[in-house]
């Protein structure tokens, strides 16, 4: 990060370094799949003189013709630069061969900014995100354009300050991408947005030179010493004064009065009076919003703001839509920080949602609109009184029905949570119909809010469809999100005559046809009617001013008039767009078929957080290839014919697009439109072990239970056999794993057979609760230590045990490495046994996580049963069966647990987390009497099989590394985690000689 002296710092924030997975060639071959000529030579050209990685093979251009828009075009190839150097390279190169380039940050962008046909792309994440320089008494932080906005905001924060605009996709976006779009979020009503907060620049020119972009005063010393200069400097800053001066009257007029306006160069705040009352020029402002059509942002200083000490949440709800609008300027009127909306579909999409489920449930059934107010102690001496003032006005006195008020961090969040899920959530319609953005973000003043969305929603009537209405109202801004389908010429037609309609609404009202996503691909045809010809051509000047042959990002802003932007172009889903829909064998019929599952990816990005569980590769690899975005848009690309027909089975995209997806399963849940990749890739892994046959290795794997059977039998020489000299180099060779990998110790008695000779110390007659206790192979075999605690545990709450002797593996293994037709076996084998079971009142409980989630979740996709569907409703994690029936208060209340003399950090399974039980473990641990330091940690990277493959051993440390830096935080004194996985990659720590414990154990330890 950095030092406030100022001094580089060379680490960056959210990656892992020390191993060289930053160099992509460790887990990527490179392939050039493009022949032509003149791409090769550029190619050549620029690996020649950068630094950093460039890539023009095809699956890059795949990976990065897409953004979060409805947009896609193939780029010529990406550089990732490491040095400012490296940008100014590959600028000139690019330049000498005549070839689009531009920036790119999370490419989160829902305009179509981060797509360019052609273009050379910089990605700027990858190796430029260092923070440079803090002064926190000036309240002033130096950057690079990498850095991501929540890891500047921690940084920061630990000054009590932060970076004002706060976009919904903060976790993920940069703040180069967030400058370049000039973005804002929603406290914009307080705070404004990133224009006001960009401070100076260091900018790339078209030809390769750096411009200082900073206050100047006008006709100053300083002022003349940069025009009297014979460079591009001077050029730029002489021409953006003329253009500026010349066009003021119009400027005046044309530019709308709003706090968000996004469209178009800010020609309106590139001159103005600084707090001196000097006239300056600052080009800064002008560059922000720009969409690096006028430069690269190499460096950023940014002003900082204080975090105010207390907040206070208000969300105001309302049966009408209208009501909730009309309610907006008085909601103003009491000095909130932020004023938000969203519409019934939000509810109802969150009621739906595996994630969000649980933040909409406090929300009244019957809610149509919501206004959610924020305040702050910073303009309020009391957070409460003015939510008491605005509901007198707005429930007694108005129209919202109830009041929901938030005062403590943990309930503001789950609301913001929803809040910031609304896009994400609205593309997860079922069915080619979708909430496309196109014309989401027009702004108008607050007060005619209701009136241009009575208009809006007859403008939808008059062309056949509706939308959803969310964001941030006390702005101006409301998403509203048309439902259409691209799939069509219908439904392309009707998203252009639905804009030419609404930008008529949004001129009237002298708005913006953009308060906050930009121009891109979607608006920038529309400026030229927003502004008026003299400002479009003012416009053109400042981009040959800056760009004279076009080069930098084109068509995006303005464009040239031999070449129009036109909003119809470049579509994701087109007329011409079709998929093939594989036989699979996994049932995707929930998901509305395969190719429905894959199409779900809008490329939000969410899965290049660094919070939650999804996506761990990515975290560890920080590549693109790495992201569950990143996997779907290649297995579009697979199914819809731009790839060729064979790549899906090809060995290259098997290990470089689906063998670095772990089915760590946290898409499931932490994609919003649920991509659930892991499933994805299980039936694709399949296909192609059908298709070319499984490895050796697979196949083992998918035995881990016979071998593990072997090796209990075999016992204590199994174990000794494993530190013979040159055994380990001799399993590498054959098998490809890991050497440095611990691998499993055997019991020589396995839970089976320890229970069968021990038998129940319950009376099955009186028992309230029967539970057959599943010996998963780990469990059995490797640590029994967990199987016999949870017996314990459970005979002490007075519930009957059975581990039956004819249970089969459950099949996790075997579906892991997409050996389905085993992993089919398997489950039909269990649900014959347990049928009988459940249908005599019993239960099924695994002391393994994994084993329970294929139980609950992956057998209904393997078998066509209602057996499977029963066991599903049937089947428990140990942790979780406990919390259910509150077993552990009654031990509590007996006083049949000691009082415990450790704290302990608890890490949860990440298959627990996908279908929201992982929180089980931790309430009954605080029941126990044990105080819990859950992490907020995402898969340990260890997933089953992958940890011991050789070649992804290195990854498998770096994700793991993640979790150790949140366990070395802790303040536990004992590390507790339920799956085996985890257990091994802590354990395999180095200076650790024995994995932690699990949860359960933890618990038996209490027993008296």
């Amino acid at each position: 990060m950095a030092r406030s002296d100022g001094e580089q710092q060379p680490e960056r924030s959210g990656s892992i370094a020390p191993n060289g997975l930053h160099d992509h060639d460790t887990f990527r071959t490179a392939r050039d799949h493009t022949d032509d000529e003149a791409y090769a030579e550029l190619a050549h050209a620029l690996r020649t003189a950068v630094d950093g990685e460039v890539r023009f093979d095809e699956y890059t251009q795949v990976l990065y013709a897409t953004d979060g828009s409805i947009y896609q075009a193939r780029p010529a190839g990406v550089v990732h630069p490491t040095t400012v150097e490296d940008v100014q390279a590959a600028v000139r190169i690019a330049a000498d061969h005549d070839v689009p380039i531009m920036a790119r940050g999370g490419g989160s962008s829902l305009a179509g900014q981060a797509v360019g046909p052609g273009c050379v792309i910089l990605d700027m994440v990858t190796h430029m995100d260092s923070i440079l320089e803090m002064r926190p008494d000036e309240q002033r932080v130096r950057v690079q354009p990498g850095v991501v906005q929540d890891h500047l905001d921690a940084y920061v924060g630990q000054w009590g300050l932060q970076f004002a605009p706060d976009p919904a996709s903060s976790n993920r976006a940069t703040i180069g991408g967030g400058i370049g779009n000039n973005s804002t979020g929603a406290h914009s009503v307080r705070y404004g947005i990133t224009d006001a907060y960009t401070e100076e620049l260091t900018v790339v020119l078209a030809d390769g030179s750096l411009l200082h972009a900073r206050e100047v005063v006008l006709d100053s010393a300083e002022w003349d010493d940069i025009v009297s200069k014979n460079d591009r400097e001077a050029e730029i800053h002489r021409s953006v004064r003329e253009i500026v001066e010349t066009n003021a009257t119009e400027i005046e007029t044309q530019f709308p009065d709003l706090k968000r306006n996004v469209s178009g160069y800010n020609l309106d705040r590139v001159i103005y009076t600084n707090e001196d009352g000097d006239p300056v020029i600052n080009l800064a402002k002008l560059i922000v919003g720009s969409e690096s059509t006028l430069g690269i942002v190499v460096e950023a200083e940014l002003g900082l703001v204080t975090v105010p000490d207390e907040t206070s949440l208000a969300v105001y709800c309302f049966s009408d839509l209208i009501d909730a609008l009309q309610a907006v300027p008085t909601a103003l009127e009491f000095d909130p920080s932020a004023v938000e909306l969203m519409d019934e579909e939000v509810f109802r999409l969150a009621r739906e949602s595996d994630q969000y489920a649980q933040y909409a449930e406090s929300f009244p059934d019957t809610i149509e609109a919501a206004l959610m107010l924020e305040f702050d102690s910073e303009c309020h001496e009391t957070v409460r009184r003015p939510i008491e003032l605005a509901t007198e006005r707005l429930v007694v006195n108005g129209d919202a029905f109830d009041v929901l008020e938030a005062y403590t961090d943990e309930e503001q969040t789950s609301i913001w949570k929803l809040r910031k899920a609304a896009i994400p959530l609205l593309m997860s319609l079922d069915g080619d119909p979708k909430p496309y953005p196109f014309i989401e973000d027009a702004t108008v003043p607050p007060e005619e809010l209701d009136e241009y969305v009575h208009e809006f929603q007859t403008v939808l009537a008059d062309h056949g469809t509706s939308a959803a209405y969310f964001a941030h109202v006390g702005s101006g801004t409301l998403h509203i999100r048309p439902i259409l389908n691209l799939k069509e010429d219908d439904g392309i037609q009707t998203m252009l005559s639905i804009t030419e309609d609404v930008t008529e609404l949004v001129n009237e009202r002298h708005g913006s046809f953009s308060g906050e996503h930009g121009d891109g691909l979607a608006r920038t045809q529309f400026n030229r009617k927003m502004y008026g010809e003299q400002l479009w051509e003012a416009f053109t000047d400042i981009k040959r001013a800056f760009d004279p042959d076009w080069r930098m990002n084109p068509g995006k802003v303005v464009y040239r008039e031999d070449s129009p932007t036109d909003m119809r172009d470049h579509l994701r889903y087109g007329n011409e767009y079709q998929s093939i829909e594989p036989t699979t064998t996994l049932d995707f019929s929930e998901e509305g078929g395969f190719s429905h599952l894959v199409e779900l990816c809008n490329g939000c990005g969410t899965c290049r957080q660094t919070d939650d569980v999804m996506c761990p590769t990515y975290r560890g690899a920080k590549d693109e290839i790495a992201t569950t975005r990143g996997r779907a848009n290649m297995l579009r690309a697979a199914i819809s014919g731009e790839l060729s027909e064979d790549e899906l089975y090809s060995q290259v995209f098997q290990e470089e697009v689906l063998d670095l997806c772990v089915g760590c399963k946290g898409c499931k849940s932490d994609c919003p439109t649920g991509v659930d990749m892991a499933k994805l890739k299980t039936e694709i892994k399949h296909q192609y072990h059908e298709h070319d046959g499984a490895s050796l290795r697979t196949r083992l794997f998918a035995h881990i239970d016979r071998l593990s059977a072997i090796g209990s039998t075999l016992a204590p020489l199994s174990n000794v056999g494993q530190a013979v000299p040159g055994v380990r180099t001799v399993v590498e060779k054959t098998l490809g794993i890991a050497p440095d990998r611990q691998l499993p110790s055997f019991h020589r008695q396995s839970v089976q057979e320890w229970y069968a000779e021990r038998g129940s110390f319950v009376s099955e007659s009186d028992a309230e609760h029967k539970v057959v206790l599943f010996p998963d192979t780990y469990t059995n075999y490797v640590y029994p230590a967990a199987g016999k605690a949870a017996v314990r545990v459970l005979e002490a709450a007075g519930v009957y045990v059975s581990i039956p002797e004819n249970c089969g593996p459950s099949g996790r293994a075997a579906y892991s490495v997409g050996l389905l037709d085993l992993a089919q076996e398997r489950a039909e084998h269990n649900l014959d046994v347990f049928e009988e079971y459940i249908a005599d009142g019993w239960e099924i409980v695994a002391v393994e996580p994994s084993d329970a989630v294929v139980f609950q979740d992956e057998y209904t996709d393997l078998v066509s049963d209602a057996t499977a569907e029963r066991l599903a409703g049937n089947a428990y994690g140990i942790m979780e069966y406990l919390d259910t029936y509150r077993l552990i208060d009654a031990l509590s209340t007996d006083s049949r647990l000691d009082s415990p003399e450790t704290t302990l950090t608890y890490h949860g399974h990440c298959h627990q987390h996908a279908i929201g039980t992982d929180h089980h473990a931790v309430g009954v641990l605080r029941r126990a009497g044990y105080t819990v330091d859950p992490l907020d940690s995402g898969c340990c990277g260890m997933a089953g099989s992958f940890g011991y493959e050789a070649e992804h051993y290195d990854l498998s440390k770096a994700i793991g590394q993640l979790l150790f830096e949140k366990i070395d935080d802790s303040d536990g004194d004992v590390v507790v985690a339920p799956g085996a996985s985890c257990r091994t990659q802590i354990g395999d720590r180095a200076g650790r000689e024995t994995n932690p414990p699990h949860p359960i154990e933890a618990v038996a330890d209490l027993l008296d």
